[in-house]
């Protein structure tokens, strides 16, 4: 009586393994800037929600006021990993600038590398 084999041989499943490593191979890297791309916009956001914040309060109060003070106050709540880098509202009426960073973004405002972006209210809000 005769037999039948079943199952996958040597060579076919080194086959599959093989695509496997090939596949991860391109998706990793892929996956790694799509997480870049994402700490960068969380910046961008958070840059956009302060100057919400400071146009509001220059709403109430007829200056501009530090982005750490909105930050206390609980105005704006900065993503996890973003922070203040440099802030120049405070007392100011006629517009404010703010920069925030994020570690694990690789891109920023006017060539810079460090993830750092820059909002400029009087030159038309985030710097390129």
């Amino acid at each position: 009586m005769l037999r039948k084999n079943s199952g996958f041989t040597l060579v076919e499943l080194l086959i599959v393994v093989a695509i496997i490593g090939i596949l991860a191979a391109i998706a990793i890297p892929q996956f790694a800037a799509y997480r870049a791309k994402a700490y960068c916009s969380a910046v961008k956001s958070d840059l956009a929600n302060m100057a919400i914040g400071q146009e509001a309060f220059f709403t109430d109060n007829n200056s501009y006021t530090s982005a750490a003070a909105l930050i206390a106050a609980g105005t704006i709540t900065a993503s996890t990993g973003v922070a203040v880098t440099a802030d120049n509202a405070v007392g100011t009426t006629d517009g404010f600038t703010v920069s925030m960073q994020h570690t694990n973004c690789l891109q920023g405002s006017a060539g810079a590398t460090n993830g750092t972006f820059q909002w400029d209210s009087t030159k038309g809000g985030l710097q390129p």
